[in-house]
């Protein structure tokens, strides 16, 4: 078949820009083929190079003693102690849910599960964060059905429990879902697999489902701007099997039992584009490829059609030679494919052959790490006014505004249609504060948060960025875990304004300080940019993901209020209102500063409430809502009223960070004062648990009124 001419047209259609095509032209010293262009297309975008931000990404933290593998393999490796680690990333699949929500969610927990795989981990758990429009908007509703579904369909098929995330809506998501997908699994620190290539001549082997059509160009328009074409880039979007992906995934893990594996690297975004240049970049070798001996569930496949699909459940392997039969058998056994499609060369080339003919010829470190790197023009976000003017409300109506939002009722509408139980492992399942998970046969734990509030980033890149992963602190504090490490997800609309690209250069320097303080280094992660239509971005919205070891039962913090317990704040209330909850679901304002984030008060908070689990029943963090919500959410999973003491809003309302709220008996609030003294960290009694009223002041409501609000809304806004 012969390949189409390059023209200016084709040229914009792969996302490469004018001067870009030049450096390519100057690189071969030649035109490129048509597969040569959807090579460097595919490697060049910004899903695959972070041509645009790898500059700044160098400033994030990635080391410390807990830490096996930071950032730039499949996933990051984090000790727990004992021969063991944890493997854990997250991944964005925004563009692809929008387009497909059901396909795209579910192909975002497929990649990211096989991220973890296929290092030699056995994956435990699984969280999502998603953002969408507002309730009313014509689509929100199909995103939010269609997304669920998808998660909840590949999850639970595949068999790991989900055990934590969020979901937001804002108006500025409108055009564009956002679907972050975590996952994490345990391996042995001596069973760690790799993806740096060795070794000259050695079989590169194509391991699982059959190549389709489906995903060709999918991290080309991952790297794009949606506008009214949006409908015709439904092709791109891959299509999921998660039992395939189950029967991958023992196979796979089967395989690295034998010895046979030298280095092995998920088939994700640009496909096998993708897979073999970062086997080869890694390992300084080339790579060529036979594409006639590639699995094709569809006839007449064009090289190019091969190269750039991203159909899923695909693996490449670089193997030894000799365990070649041993390893087929596996594959085989597992009803999966296994087919040799080339081999490792030592000169730099990536050679592409179909059919004895030679359809790409490329130097591959230029596709790499040599990819261009772009320090694009910046301006910092102003800094925002103080809120004024934001009048006393009466806290039960400001409660209820905020129960009844789909931002802060309760999200079990969503978290039932996951599977949370499966491995009968999951100790602390969605709901409240983090996910804790067992690490099987040993008395450790594990628990995951996923965080940020974007409008704190879009008012303040820097103290929204430091937010995130000091929420990501405390909800990790809050079951009594150690918190070890993160992994961040940093969505973002168009970088090529300096106004966007202000907020992600604020926002890192904002994360690189709070991890840094709070020894959670970076070690995965993914940048998800373009994330805009028709000329309107997203909020800033990097998530964090984290992750926190909780070394024996009697250290895990699981309990609930009872009847009679005090209710302790630790932490300071200044009254902070700017770009509150409140704010922007009673008064439907934006406005005001995001709250500081005063990292040592964090840390000293934090170690506070880990070090004293024993003296109360019950803790969770403050965040959005302020003291109101969190009292609330509190007294709903003890099904028992609550009584504040003050009815004043900011007091009541008010955002300030490094804040936790207790709910203990007087005995322990007694020895919990004396502990917070001698520790510098500021307590107060701020009220009581009891009775069967919520109350603040003296405006009060029935728990039972307020929990049905709580508890329905989001099913009658969307079921």
């Amino acid at each position: 078949m012969t390949e189409p001419a390059i023209t200016e047209d084709i040229i914009a259609a792969h996302g490469l820009k004018p001067e870009e095509y030049a450096e390519i032209l100057r690189i071969l010293n030649r035109e490129p083929t048509f597969t040569e262009l959807g090579v460097f297309s595919a490697m060049w975008n910004e899903h695959c190079s972070y041509k645009s931000s790898k500059k700044h990404l160098r400033g994030l933290p990635t080391s410390g003693p807990q830490v096996i593998c930071g950032p730039g393999e499949n996933a990051g490796i984090v000790d727990i102690g004992d021969g063991q680690c944890v493997v854990f990333k997250m991944e964005s699949h925004n563009h692809p849910s929008y387009i497909e929500p059901y396909q795209g969610a579910a192909t975002g927990v497929g990649g990211i599960l096989r991220d973890v795989f296929t290092m030699g981990a056995r994956p435990i758990a699984a969280m999502n964060s998603l953002s969408f429009g507002v309730k009313d908007h014509k689509k929100t509703k199909q995103l939010v059905h269609g997304v669920v579904e998808g998660v909840g369909g590949y999850g639970n098929c595949f068999g790991v429990p989900t055990v934590g995330g969020e979901v937001r809506f804002h108006e500025a998501y409108n055009g564009n879902c956002l679907v972050n997908a975590f996952a994490a699994g345990l391996a042995d620190t001596d069973k760690i697999f790799y993806s740096a290539a060795s070794g000259v001549g050695m079989p590169v082997v194509y391991l699982g489902a059959k190549t389709g059509r489906d995903g060709v160009g999918g991290a080309t328009m991952a790297s794009a701007e949606f506008d009214d074409t949006i409908e015709d880039k439904r092709p791109t979007v891959q299509v999921g099997d998660p039992f395939t992906e189950k029967c991958l995934m023992e196979a796979t893990l089967e395989l690295m039992a034998t010895g046979a594996v030298i280095s092995i690297q998920d088939m994700g975004a640009a496909g096998l584009t993708c897979s073999a240049v970062e086997m080869g970049d890694k390992g300084k070798l080339g790579i060529r490829l036979d594409l006639e001996n590639v699995p094709q569930r569809e006839e007449n496949m064009t090289a190019y059609e091969m190269m750039l699909s991203e159909s899923q459940e695909r693996m490449l392997m670089v193997l030894k030679p000799e365990k070649e039969a041993e390893a087929r058998a596996v594959f085989e056994k597992w009803d999966l494919d296994f087919a040799i499609v080339g081999e490792t060369i030592a000169e730099d080339r990536f050679l592409i052959m179909h059919n004895g003919k030679c359809m790409g010829d490329l130097p591959l470190s230029t596709l790499a790490s040599s990819a261009p790197e772009y320090d694009r023009p910046w301006e910092p976000t102003p800094a925002a006014a103080p809120v004024e003017d934001v009048p006393q409300i009466d806290p039960v109506d400001g409660l209820k505004g905020l129960i009844s939002s789909p931002n802060y009722t309760s999200k079990a509408w969503v978290y039932e249609q996951y599977d949370t139980q499966v491995m009968a492992d999951t100790v602390r399942a969605p709901g409240l504060g983090a996910g804790v998970v067992r690490v099987h046969d040993t008395g450790k734990m594990l628990a995951f948060t996923s965080d940020v509030t974007p409008r704190y980033v879009k008012a303040n890149p820097v103290e929204g960025g430091k937010q995130a992963v000091a929420e990501a602190f405390r909800n990790l504090c809050a079951v009594g875990a150690k918190p070890l490490a993160t992994t961040d997800n940093l969505n973002f609309g168009n970088p090529e304004k300096p106004e966007i690209m202000g907020q992600f250069v604020g926002a890192l320097d904002g994360i690189a300080q709070a991890v840094s303080f709070l020894d959670m280094p970076i070690v995965s992660g993914n940048v998800s940019l373009y994330n805009e239509t028709d000329g309107e971005g997203i909020l800033p919205t990097p998530t964090i993901g984290a992750v926190g070891l909780i070394s024996s039962e009697e250290d895990l913090i699981s309990g609930l209020a009872q009847d009679g317990d005090v209710a302790i704040l630790v932490g300071e209330t200044e009254g902070c209102l700017g770009q509150s909850a409140l704010l922007y679901e009673v008064f439907n304002r934006q406005d005001g500063d995001a709250p500081h984030v005063n990292l040592a008060d964090e840390k000293r908070n934090g170690d506070f409430i880990r070090a004293n689990g024993a003296l109360f029943h019950a803790v969770t963090d403050l965040s959005d809502g302020g003291l109101a919500l969190a009292a609330f959410e509190l007294a709903d999973e003890a099904g028992l009223g609550v009584h504040l003491d003050s009815d004043d809003t900011a007091t009541l309302f008010g955002e300030d960070q490094a804040r936790y709220l207790i709910a203990c008996s007087f005995d322990q609030a007694e020895a919990l004062m004396v502990a917070a003294a001698q520790a510098g960290v500021p307590v107060a009694s701020v009220g009581k648990f009891s009775g069967d009223t919520v109350s603040f002041g003296a405006s009060s409501a029935p728990l039972v009124e307020l929990s049905a609000i709580y508890r329905n809304s989001f099913g009658e806004i969307f079921g």
